[in-house]
């Protein structure tokens, strides 16, 4: 059962901007410590940081509340499960939140695409609600 849907589009050069401008105040704000480490050894680090943006604005839009209701910036962060797939690990507000809209005795699962095609980067995230595995 799919129980949210999220998308969000991000000017690369805005994202660039950004960080010429507030630097590690913007990356420290917005960021995970594991994002940070992740950009920072791609070749294409400024659009592995806005494919990361748009992939938080997605997945605030998927569980229905934006910035807002106690869900901030760095409760998502882009993780990568071991054959490389890119999902969201949720904390905080987030984290709360999605607990709140998954179904009693399911579990949730966070389904995540990120591309590019300067200068803009695309994210769109799907949450489903399935059943435990027994």
């Amino acid at each position: 059962m799919i129980i949210g849907i999220g998308s969000d589009l991000i000017d690369i050069r805005r994202i660039e901007k950004t960080i010429d401008r507030f630097g590690m105040r913007f990356l420290n704000r917005i960021y995970t410590d594991v994002e940070k480490t992740k950009s920072d050894k791609r070749m294409n680090r400024v659009e592995s940081y806005a494919k990361r943006y748009a992939a938080k604005e997605a997945c605030s839009k998927a569980l229905g509340t934006g910035f807002r209701k106690g869900v901030f910036w760095k409760d998502m962060g882009v993780v990568n499960l071991p054959s490389g797939k890119p999902t969201m690990k949720l904390t905080g507000g987030a984290l709360k939140r999605l607990q709140e809209i998954t179904p009693e005795g399911m579990e949730a699962v966070i389904h995540l695409t990120i591309t590019d095609e300067p200068p803009i980067a695309e994210s769109f995230v799907m949450i489903e609600a399935v059943k435990p595995a027994q």
